[in-house]
């Protein structure tokens, strides 16, 4: 076994592990809240700061895109290829966590658009369920727009590992783990 490869096993299984704990951290909040919150008002954890709402989300953030469910589908399918093909070169512990965070949060919003309805094993529609959001920061308070959008952890390791892929693109740290240094001209 050539001297890289162990560091790059254990790296992918960083990856792998996170993307796990995550995914079935999701499916497992989303279960919960369904049971809990379907049919129910609002449930307020700290008045004005957090709440737990049930909303079906057919769009992307915002709402965003509603009628184009098909297409998240297909996006978040590709998003789920491209991370894996990636994890090949896997050399940065960084890069790790930030794919295992991506990874996991878009198998989870996958699996709501493949197996949630309206889409579903035997139904006519396919690749058009509705994502499950359930988590309400600052109901009617958000500074500057009027509300901010009620996510779940799928969103949240998304957004989480987006920030840091920013954060590591900017500070040049390669997915194989080598820093491009700028040259000066």
């Amino acid at each position: 076994m050539p001297p890289a490869a162990t560091p790059r096993r254990r790296l992918f299984a960083v990856l792998v592990v996170l993307a796990a704990v995550i995914y079935v951290a999701d499916l497992v909040t989303k279960t919960v809240a369904l049971r809990t919150l379907e049919g129910q008002a609002p449930h307020v954890v700290i008045p004005d700061v957090l709440q737990f709402r049930l909303i079906f989300n057919s769009g992307a953030a915002f709402s965003i895109g509603t009628g184009m469910t098909f297409v998240f589908t297909l996006i978040a399918a590709g998003v789920v290829v491209a991370i894996v093909r990636t994890a090949r070169k896997l050399g940065s512990r960084g890069w790790a966590f930030a794919l295992g965070l991506l990874l996991g949060g878009a198998l989870g919003n996958l699996t709501d658009r493949l197996l949630r309805y309206p889409s579903g094993l035997g139904r006519p529609t396919q690749l058009q369920g509705h994502v499950v959001d359930f988590i309400e920061v600052l109901p009617g308070h958000f500074p500057v727009i009027d509300y901010f959008p009620v996510f779940n952890i799928a969103d949240s390791a998304i957004v989480c590992g987006g920030i840091l892929a920013v954060i590591l693109a900017w500070r040049n740290v390669q997915i194989d783990g080598s820093k491009e240094v700028a040259k000066d001209e």
